[in-house]
């Protein structure tokens, strides 16, 4: 039934295309001015919603390089927090979340970010996507699939699912999606909704795909 989805073939291809574009921070092996962990992951994970990549790095680095534990963070006042992950998109919401997150993190765990997929969506303001993405690449636990709004469309332009929202999209891929290729799934489709496949007028006639993707929604391309 797999071989009908063409996994094999797409992700090898995705994989050569993408090679020499940066991967998004939150889904790096390392990071280089910030200590990789599950709160930093979660902390740069919450900064990066409704935002584009460079200025998510950019903040989480200046946030994160000295306030890596929800210990310093409480210590800081919204205004500072602000200050620091300026201009992130909801940039006072996201200060907000921060700090209540962070008390909640020292109140019932002890100040340790939980290692549980349910615990994790009991964080106010921590979504599907984020919880997915601190078990993947924060605790590198490879039994999840992080969905953002790539990781829903492109999926669906190839056909292997049929669904309106990103919860739908998870379901069926964790279903038919081979196990193997989990940890690759997000960083891949994201790159590639970036650059390629994207929402308005995606790359079609460059698309390394194009053998294998019926365009299923997609209207003007380029």
């Amino acid at each position: 039934m797999h071989d009908t989805y063409h996994f094999q073939e797409i992700f090898s291809l995705l994989q050569s295309t993408l090679k020499t574009i940066q991967k998004p921070l939150v889904s790096r092996t390392t990071w280089d001015h910030i200590q990789k962990k599950p709160f930093t992951v979660l902390i740069s994970c919450l900064l990066s919603l409704r935002t584009k990549d460079e200025v998510t790095e950019k903040a989480s680095i200046r946030f994160l390089k000295n306030h890596d534990t929800p210990e310093k963070i409480i210590k800081l006042s919204e205004r500072t927090i602000q200050q620091y992950i300026f201009p992130v998109g909801f940039y006072k919401i996201k200060a907000k979340r921060i700090k209540e997150i962070s008390q909640t993190l020292i109140t019932d765990y002890g100040g340790n970010v939980p290692n549980d997929f349910q615990k994790l969506l009991s964080l106010k303001g921590v979504g599907r996507k984020t919880a997915n993405i601190v078990m993947v690449y924060g605790f590198n636990d490879n039994g999840y699939l992080p969905i953002d709004t790539h990781c829903h469309r492109i999926p669906n332009r190839l056909g292997w699912v049929h669904t309106k929202t990103p919860e739908e999209t998870e379901k069926q891929l964790l279903a038919i999606l081979p196990k193997q290729y989990w940890q690759d799934f997000n960083h891949l489709f994201v790159q590639f909704g970036q650059t390629i496949c994207t929402p308005l007028s995606p790359h079609c006639s460059t698309c390394p795909l194009t053998n294998y993707c019926p365009k299923i929604t997609v209207g003007t391309h380029r």
